[in-house]
């Protein structure tokens, strides 16, 4: 019997054994080896960095060296010489390597030189094939700046297909001939005497397509000016090819092919910057650029581009091809003084890869303006190949060409003696935006003034002359769908503003002024009803500036249900031209057809929280869904009119009145409110929001709705990635949404979120939804309603976690809470990709509209309120396990809160402008959030800090101010200080490596008790046989 219970024992054994050897090997695996949970090889920091040092004024590239060697006493830098066709040209900008050791002091030395401008990083640009912008880990992550995808052949991408019934092949249809080109030819309008520029891959001197190679110039770092890949060729055969399958617009124009990107498509900053500065020394006339990115705040770059306006060259650009979704205009396109291009295809249908508006540059604060321009064909265009033969291609990049060999014929329109005097680029988009067809489904964000026309264009400037413009030219509320958003909604009393951005055209001069304030000039007596508080620039340069409406109904119009019409006139004025002897002037016209109604109950106006919202660039604002591999920023705007915008019509279809707040909390009247609305936000709060938006829900009843997102330190610290162009680490500024801040927001209701990433399907009453990327609830209310779902962490503790806790240990994590508290009602659930429509798989505007019947106005769904959910005891976490705040990233670089003063903007109510809110009007002094450092001018963007790591929030109050916790070291665990040896590194070794270790010694454990267990039997054995 012993026998049999030993063999047992030692059976037992065996199996625990094996699977102790399986587990530990197995979870050694998981977390170390796992290509998904590991730490990409940080790349060895290189010992010098390219720098771009612009000076104030142009000299030869030889007098800016000696100065600075003359001036700067530092050393471990030097001059970088540029041998390039803008050598023998004055420059205003040098590029000096600039060893890393040294960094800070040979910078600094350098900005404060008199002659500086200023110092930036050189970035390395890079243009990427159709299939993603940005790269998934183990690949090589996107550089400083990245431009957008080049045109693709149809059928290369499955987004970008059409239905083979509406293509018309132009191996049938010239596109040439469905503008009229011909016609033109026939008056004989070829672009005669029209450099155009083409900033491209370059072009083979010998192609039997071109009859007008003017020259070829190379500003890479490549031997050749040669087209390798076929984009740059491809673009000049569009504009001026003359094969009969593929005949370009202006055959006789004289090309200029400068080649900027790389066979592997990649540029460098300076070598833009030369190329810019010859096209201005060499006087080109246009210059198309059929590339573009998200980054607007490019300095060099956007500065360089309004250089080259200013300078009379009229610059087309493709708005990119980042659509169906909105808010992805891409930069240079974006600029007012460049012709942004939108694609469209045959049937006159706004093309799915075209990117739509409106701009961003102006959020939270402002409204964004129309873009694009103009939309052209940009779907299966004949183009020239490389050396011959044509081919299709599709993408903006193709409709930018397109628009500018219109361009060139137009110019030769012009008789060559006039053409400086007439024509410049606020002249021509006039003339291309006022002649332009406007199509019957896309709205203004999407087509801009419609699909371009070649022939109107060219009878208006056969008559124009020198005047200023407003684009666009009338706002039309009864105009649906062009006018989408505001003929959406109706104006009523009592609202915040209606913001309506628009361009000023200035053809009469580079430079241009405001003479008088705008005049609203109401046609009727309910005119008067409206309050417009006008925004805009003093100076007008270069040709462009804007005229923001802020409009708002007066409160004796509260009962007013009609329309109300009038203009708006602006003056504008430039000094006279050469031969002139007084200044040019012009009136601009606005026209406004607005619809007004009573102002709406309580219940149904809601009110969105767009001034806590932060986006690319500046920082690197993650993206919400960390299943979206191909875009790892969130630039999209996060309004409802960019990617919300499928949520604003269907909260609008729904009876819901939404207005936008870009002011701090203390800017809105809750009383006038049912419901608060804040979804995907990662800005912080000041105490003054916290505190009145406590007393708005419990005391007026306002109702609170929070969409959160994830966070996770862990999961932030393994997206940070070295960049080689900017040489310096790129760090995630916050997760999905700043969850630690909206921890503090709600912590009056007992409410907090977690760290948890959860993914996952569920149901409700029958509604799918999916959960991406979303957070979890640890903190909840007794009395409340709290849902819980099985969904899986991903995060890099839930990992472990999901392997570990099986069955009945393994509680499914809660994710949506229903509360109410003193008069008001709260909503919080911890996923916004079901209402953003950029990333989303399924919506669940279902679930919003059941929160607002809740916030709003008490109706409480019988699913989502069964006794089932209440919760009659509180859920309850410690302070320390709630997600802490990183102190490792300058946080108050992008912040509109860190470091700032609190002050109500102008998209707020007027009379509370400039004031701290209602109930705050006494200026306050700014304040300093704790947790965060000051601005350091020196590291740049999202540049980690050395040997930091994220610690709790400890909110104390001392004379006032908030006081900061202190960043903690790892004390003894390594004895390097690199920047890549963030504490976190040992979630990813030490963790698998102890729990390795675990299972070793277990593993040691079970032998020696499988060995003392043998001796005894061996000692059994001998007594029985003695």
């Amino acid at each position: 019997m012993k026998m049999l219970l030993a063999e047992a024992s030692s059976s037992a054994c065996s199996r625990s054994y094996i699977l102790v050897v399986f587990l530990s090997v197995f979870l050694f695996w998981r977390l170390r080896l796992n290509p998904h949970n590991l730490t990409r090889s940080e790349p060895e920091i290189p010992t010098q960095t390219n720098y771009i040092i612009r000076f104030k004024h142009y000299k030869p590239a030889e007098t800016h060296r000696i100065y600075l060697e003359s001036e700067v006493r530092s050393g471990g830098w030097g001059w970088i010489e540029r041998d390039n066709p803008a050598a023998k040209y004055p420059t205003d900008f040098g590029v000096l390597w600039i060893e890393e050791s040294g960094r800070e002091a040979v910078v600094g030395e350098i900005e404060r030189l008199a002659m500086v401008k200023d110092v930036s990083v050189e970035f390395r640009y890079q243009r990427v094939l159709l299939g993603g912008s940005f790269l998934d880990d183990g690949e090589k992550k996107r550089p400083g700046k990245i431009f957008t995808s080049m045109s693709f052949e149809e059928g290369a991408a499955d987004d970008h297909s059409a239905n083979a019934t509406s293509r018309h092949l132009l191996a049938q249809t010239q596109v040439t001939s469905m503008f009229g080109a011909d016609v033109l030819w026939k008056k004989g309008y070829t672009g005669a005497k029209v450099k155009m520029a083409i900033f491209d891959t370059g072009i083979r001197a010998d192609h039997p397509h071109f009859r007008n190679i003017k020259e070829r110039t190379n500003w890479t770092n490549e031997d050749t000016l040669n087209d390798n890949l076929g984009h740059g060729t491809f673009v000049a055969g569009v504009i001026a090819g003359q094969n009969s399958e593929c005949l370009g617009f202006a055959s006789d124009t004289e090309i200029y092919a400068f080649r900027v990107f790389t066979d592997n498509q990649v540029s460098y900053t300076s070598w833009f910057l030369d190329a810019f500065n010859y096209a201005i020394a060499t006087d080109m006339d246009v210059l198309n650029l059929s590339i573009g990115g998200p980054d607007y705040l490019d300095l060099p770059f956007v500065e360089k581009v309004w250089e080259i306006t200013a300078s009379n060259i009229i610059m087309v650009s493709a708005i990119g091809n980042d659509g169906p979704l909105y808010g992805t205009l891409n930069n240079p396109a974006d600029q007012s003084d460049v012709i942004g291009v939108g694609g469209i295809d045959y049937d006159d249908h706004i093309a799915s890869f075209s990117s739509r508006g409106m701009s961003t540059w102006e959020i939270p604060h402002g409204y964004g303006r129309v873009k694009p321009d103009v939309v052209a064909y940009g779907r299966e265009i004949m183009g020239s190949k490389i050396s011959t033969g044509c081919k299709s291609l599709s993408g903006t990049s193709v409709a930018s060409p397109v628009v500018a060999g219109i361009v060139c014929l137009l110019v030769s329109v012009i008789p060559e003696a006039s053409r400086k005097d007439l024509l410049n680029p606020a002249s021509m988009k006039q003339a291309l935006v006022e002649g332009a067809a406007k199509l019957s489904g896309p709205n203004m964000y999407e087509q801009g003034a419609g699909r371009v026309d070649l022939l109107e264009s060219y009878e208006i400037l056969k008559s124009y002359h020198p005047r200023a413009s407003i684009f666009p030219s009338i706002l039309d509320y009864n105009d649906c769908p062009y006018s989408w958003p505001f003929c959406r909604q109706p104006l009523y009393a009592g609202a915040m503003p209606v913001i309506f951005n628009t361009t000023i055209l200035n053809g009469m001069g580079v430079i241009g002024y405001i003479e008088s304030p705008p005049t609203w000039h109401a046609a009727n007596d309910e005119g008067n009803l409206l309050r417009i508080h006008f925004k805009y620039p003093k100076i007008i340069w270069p040709w462009t500036g804007y005229l923001a409406l802020h409009m708002q109904i007066k409160e004796e119009g509260a009962q007013f249900t009609g329309e109300i019409e009038g203009n708006v006139t602006v003056k504008v004025y430039s000094p006279p031209a050469p031969g002139e002897s007084g200044p040019r002037r012009s009136t601009c016209t606005l026209q406004l057809k607005l619809k007004v109604i009573p102002t709406p109950p309580r219940a149904k106006r809601i009110l969105w929280d767009q001034f806590h919202s932060i986006k690319y660039p500046p920082g690197y604002i993650p993206r919400d869904s960390l299943d979206v591999r191909n875009d790892i920023l969130d630039w999209h705007g996060d309004h409802l009119h960019t990617n919300y915008h499928i949520m604003f019509n269907m909260l609008r279809d729904a009876g819901y009145y939404i207005e936008t707040l870009g002011s701090p909390l203390t800017c809105f009247d809750a009383q006038h409110y049912g419901t608060l609305l804040m979804v995907d936000l990662e800005d912080e709060y000041f105490p003054e929001e916290i505190e009145k938006l406590r007393y708005d829900v419990i005391n007026t009843g306002l109702g609170l709705i929070v969409f959160a997102e994830w966070y996770n330190v862990d999961t932030m610290v393994k997206m940070r990635f070295f960049d080689d162009n900017t040489r310096s680490w790129w760090t995630p500024v916050t997760g999905g949404a700043n969850v630690p801040a909206l921890n503090n927001l709600l912590a009056s209701f007992g409410i907090a979120f977690g760290d948890k990433i959860l993914n996952g399907d569920f149901s409700i009453d029958g509604e799918q939804s999916r959960y991406a990327s979303g957070t979890n609830i640890v903190r909840f209310p007794a009395g409340g309603f709290l849902h819980s779902f099985p969904l899986l962490d991903s995060s890099e503790s839930g990992a472990t976690q999901n392997l570990l806790l099986t069955g009945s240990s393994k509680e499914d994590p809660a994710v949506l809470g229903l509360l109410k508290i003193g008069d008001g009602r709260v909503g919080v659930y911890g996923d916004s990709n079901c209402l953003d429509s950029s990333h989303m798989v399924t919506n669940c505007y279902w679930l919003l509209k059941k929160m607002l019947d809740f916030t709003s106005s008490n109706i409480k769904d019988p699913v989502l309120f069964s006794k089932f959910s209440k919760r009659y005891s509180p859920i309850t976490t410690d302070e320390k396990q709630l997600p802490s705040r990183r102190t490792d990233v300058n946080f108050s670089t992008y912040s509109s809160v860190i470091g700032k003063e609190l002050i109500c903007q102008g998209d707020s109510r007027f009379e509370v402008w400039g004031t701290k809110g209602y109930n705050l009007h006494v200026r306050g002094r700014n304040r300093r959030l704790p947790g965060y450092r000051g601005i350091d001018l020196g590291r740049g963007l999202n540049v980690t800090v050395e040997n930091t790591r994220p610690t709790r929030w400890k909110s104390t109050r001392e004379e006032g101010e908030l006081s900061s916790s202190r960043s903690k070291y790892l004390g003894g665990l390594f004895n390097r200080d690199e920047i890549d040896m963030s504490f976190l590194v040992a979630t990813r070794w030490i963790v698998p490596a102890g729990v390795a270790a675990s299972g070793v010694l277990v593993l040691l454990s079970l032998w020696r008790i499988r060995q003392k267990r043998r001796r005894r039997r061996r000692a059994s054995g001998s007594n029985r046989l003695a």
